[in-house]
C-alpha cells in the first residue's frame, strides 16, 4: 500500500501550490488529478498583487510577471462612451511592490506551477481518480482508481480535496455546501480584435444590454470576452456559439472581433463550505467556496487557502505543534470565503441585473456617481486594497496577538520601500522570523540569537511611521508572511509565551 504525508486531489492552481509549499518545506505529498493533461483551456485570468507577493516563497513572480500582462486601470462604460477609469498604478504605488491587476491565463498558469514541481521531484500522477476514503484518527486511507481501471489503496497522514465544485472529498466528509446558482449563463471567449477596448487595460460595460468583460491577453490585439446571456438564450447553454451571443454589448465597447479562438460556456455558483475541515480531511478552493468571476477573486483564494495551510500541516507533521494549529486553517479563512462570496455576489448583481430599475442605476447614476466617488484618494485606495487581497487579514484569529502601531496580530505585514530597502526582501523564506524598525533591544537579539529566529532590523525613517508601523516594536511573521505577534515593547517575553501558549516549536535554522 502506497503512503504519503499529504495526498492532494487535484491538480488545479491550488493543489498545485499545495504541493509546492508543502514539497519546500519536506513533507512527502502525492497529488493525483483525474484528467489525462493539464488544461489547454482557462476561465480564470487574474492574478492579484498579494498573490505575487506571496509567491517570491517560491521564487515564482518574477516568471509569473514576465509571462503576463499587466493591466494598469479599469474603465467602465456606459452607453458606447467610457465613463470612468481607475488607474491601478497611481493608487496602489506605495502599498505593494505589485500596483497593478496581472493577467497570466490559468493554464499558462497551471504548466509553470507543474514545472517547477517536477523540478523538485514530484509529478502530477494523471487519469487517477479518487472513489473514497476513510477518515481515522490516525490517517486515511484512500481508494484510487488508476489509469488501467485497477483500484488501489493510498495511506496518508491528511487529505486535501482541491477538486473543484463536484469535490469527492467534500461529499465524504458530508459537510454542507449552501448556496445558489447565478440564472445567466456566462461565456467565455478568447479573440483577436481591434478597437478603444483592446488597449491592453480592462474594460467593463455597465449598459442595459448583457454584461461584458474585455481583458487583455499579452499578445497584440488578443483579449478575453467574460459575457453573460439572459432570456430564453440560457435554456440552451450547451448549443450556443459565438454568434449567439448579444452583440449589443459588444458593440457598446467598439470592439471589431476578427477572430474567435476559443469559445465556452457556463453556469456559476456562489456558495461556502459549512466547514473546511473534518478530521483529517481538508477542503480547499473551488471545493470550499465558488463564486462569480467579479473581481478575479477565485482562484487567488484558493491559492492564499493552500498557502495557509500549508505551513501549519508541515509544523503538525514534523511534531513542531499540537494538532489544534490546524484547526485555526478554518478560523482564518471560511470568514473571508464568506464575505468574498457575498461581496462578489452583490457587485455581479449590480451589474448585470435586469429591469428598469437596475437599467436606470446602471446608465444613469452610475456614469455620474462613479466618477466623483473614485475621485477621492481614500476610496480608491479601498477599492485597490480589497481587490488586491492586500486587505485580507487573520485580525481576532487563534494565532494573532498584539498591537503596535497601527498593525495588529493577523494583520499583512506594510510593504514599505524606505531609502531603497524593501522590508518585504527577507520574507523569501518560509519560515518564522522577527522584524524591528528602529532599534532591538539586547534581550530581544539574545533571544533571537539563542532561539535562532532571524532577526531584521531597518534603522527607522519616517517612511515606516507613514505605513503604520511603530518605532521599535517587535513584529514577530508567521512563514506565510502574516503577522502573528505585534507588541510595542520589544521584549522578548512575548514571544517566549506566544510560542509556549500556542506549543510551537520552533524549527532547526537550517530547515527549508
Amino acid at each position: 500500500m502506497a503512503q504519503t504525508n499529504v495526498l492532494i486531489i487535484g491538480a488545479g492552481p491550488t493543489g498545485l501550490v499545495l504541493a509546492l509549499w508543502l514539497t519546500k518545506l519536506g513533507v512527502k505529498v502525492r497529488i493525483i488529478d483525474k484528467t489525462a493533461e493539464p488544461g489547454t483551456t482557462s476561465r480564470a485570468l487574474a492574478v492579484q498583487a498579494r498573490t505575487l507577493e506571496l509567491y517570491r516563497q517560491l521564487d515564482l513572480t518574477e516568471a509569473v510577471v514576465a509571462r503576463g500582462h499587466r493591466v494598469p486601470a479599469v474603465n467602465l462604460w456606459v452607453r458606447g462612451e467610457a465613463a470612468a477609469r481607475v488607474s491601478f498604478e497611481s493608487v496602489g504605488s506605495g502599498l505593494t511592490p505589485y500596483p497593478f491587476l496581472h493577467i497570466f491565463p490559468q493554464d499558462q498558469h497551471e504548466r509553470l506551477l507543474i514545472e517547477r514541481l517536477e523540478a523538485l521531484g514530484v509529478a502530477v500522477e494523471r487519469r487517477t481518480e479518487l472513489i473514497s476514503f476513510v477518515n481515522r484518527e490516525n490517517g486515511i486511507t484512500a481508494r484510487l482508481r488508476g489509469p488501467d481501471d485497477q483500484q488501489v489503496d493510498c495511506e496518508a497522514k491528511y487529505i486535501a480535496g482541491c477538486d473543484g465544485a463536484r469535490a469527492t472529498v467534500r461529499e465524504t466528509i458530508g459537510t454542507g455546501f449552501p448556496g445558489g446558482t447565478y440564472r445567466q449563463v456566462f461565456y467565455v471567449a478568447d479573440v483577436e480584435a481591434a478597437g478603444p477596448a483592446v488597449n491592453g487595460e480592462l474594460h467593463v460595460d455597465l449598459d442595459e444590454a448583457d454584461f461584458l468583460g474585455v481583458f487583455p491577453l499579452a499578445g497584440q490585439r488578443k483579449a478575453r470576452l467574460i459575457g453573460t446571456v439572459r432570456d430564453e438564450r440560457a435554456d440552451r447553454a450547451d448549443t450556443l456559439t459565438f454568434k449567439d451571443v448579444s452583440d449589443r454589448a459588444i458593440n457598446h465597447l467598439k470592439v471589431h472581433v476578427n477572430k474567435v479562438n476559443w469559445f465556452s460556456t457556463y453556469h456559476v455558483h456562489h456558495r461556502v463550505a459549512q466547514h473546511f475541515r473534518e478530521g483529517r480531511a481538508f477542503l480547499l478552493g473551488d471545493a470550499a467556496h465558488i463564486h462569480s468571476p467579479a473581481g478575479g477573486q477565485g482562484m487567488n483564494t484558493g491559492i492564499g487557502d493552500a498557502i495557509n495551510l500549508a505551513w501549519k500541516l508541515a509544523a503538525v507533521i514534523a511534531g513542531r505543534a499540537p494538532d489544534n494549529l490546524l484547526a485555526s486553517y478554518e478560523a482564518e479563512r471560511i470568514g473571508f470565503a464568506r464575505r468574498l462570496v457575498a461581496t462578489t455576489d452583490r457587485v455581479f448583481s449590480f451589474a448585470t441585473s435586469g429591469g428598469r430599475l437596475a437599467d436606470f442605476l446602471r446608465t444613469r447614476v452610475a456614469p455620474l456617481l462613479i466618477p466623483r466617488v473614485v475621485a477621492f484618494e481614500p476610496v480608491r485606495e479601498f477599492m485597490f486594497r480589497t481587490v488586491s487581497q492586500i486587505m485580507l487579514n487573520y485580525r481576532n484569529g487563534p494565532l494573532s496577538r498584539g498591537v503596535a502601531g497601527h498593525v495588529h496580530g493577523g494583520d499583512r505585514l506594510p510593504w514599505a520601500l524606505v531609502d531603497g530597502a524593501d522590508n518585504f526582501a527577507t520574507l523569501a523564506r518560509m519560515d518564522w522570523q522577527v522584524h524591528v524598525y528602529g532599534a532591538a533591544n539586547a534581550e530581544l537579539a539574545a533571544w533571537c540569537a539563542a532561539q535562532k529566529v532571524p532577526l531584521h532590523v531597518f534603522d527607522w525613517r519616517p517612511g515606516y511611521e507613514g505605513a503604520g508601523l511603530g518605532r521599535d516594536a517587535l513584529y514577530l511573521l508567521r512563514p506565510d508572511t502574516y503577522v502573528a505577534l505585534a507588541d510595542g515593547t520589544g521584549a522578548p517575553d512575548v514571544l517566549e509565551r506566544y510560542f509556549s501558549d500556542q506549543g510551537i516549536k520552533l524549527p532547526p535554522r537550517n530547515a527549508a
